[in-house]
């Protein structure tokens, strides 16, 4: 079982991640898509039974990636916060309390459709937030996928998901990552985000994440 697997892609390599991320080795650049923190938060003020936890749960999975990993930057491909709605107290001591473990970490947030609503991160967490894209190395790193001129494009929003079929109407419906000719989706590294089913064309591969590892699919 890989925990990670190897992509070499743009005379680049990456790193696919178990726990739906990117780790860029050369760069020592993590890149985490649609973490939506606050989600759940936002439901419940909309008198959804939903979970609660979700956020610590998300902020445990980066520590554990961020103690792996070489890490001296941590980019969010858009969509760190869900809503307004998630603006609230508990999710932002949560968020402060895990920024105050890692204050040498330098923290870039490429805007996306739902951080607009949101707003941005409060600036005493140190944030550096720009718009789309931001290059680094041959890759746009970037919230939508659209593609770029010049660029291989690494962007989130989708929230990739691949249906595996097996014997008789036995599937599986997991997260995925999505490499196409001129784009790489990342899963969704929030949980409680769902996902868009994703049918490959004849140039793109999928890798699907489950039981702790990272699959070759397509």
């Amino acid at each position: 079982m890989r925990t990670y697997y190897p992509l070499a892609l743009a005379g680049a390599e990456l790193w696919l991640l178990a726990e739906k991320a990117i780790y860029y080795p050369a760069c020592r650049t993590l890149l985490i898509a649609d973490a939506h923190f606050g989600k759940a938060a936002a439901y419940r003020k909309l008198g959804q039974p939903v979970p609660h936890g979700t956020t610590r749960n998300n902020l445990q999975r980066l520590d554990i990636l961020l103690a792996e990993h070489v890490c001296e930057r941590l980019v969010f491909l858009g969509d760190f916060l869900h809503a307004p709605g998630s603006r609230n107290a508990a999710t932002f001591a949560a968020v402060e309390e895990w920024r105050s473990r890692h204050p040498t970490l330098a923290i870039t947030l490429i805007r996306g459709n739902h951080d607009r609503r949101a707003g941005d991160p409060p600036q005493e967490w140190s944030f550096a937030v720009v718009s789309e894209p931001l290059l680094l190395g041959p890759f746009a790193l970037q919230h939508e996928p659209q593609p770029h001129p010049t660029h291989h494009v690494l962007a989130g929003h989708v929230h990739p998901m691949y249906r595996l079929q097996g014997r008789g109407r036995q599937n599986l419906r997991l997260p995925c990552f999505y490499v196409g000719k001129r784009a790489t989706l990342l899963p969704a590294f929030g949980a409680f985000t769902g996902g868009m089913n994703i049918t490959p064309d004849s140039d793109g591969r999928v890798f699907v994440v489950g039981d702790g590892a990272v699959w070759v699919a397509y």
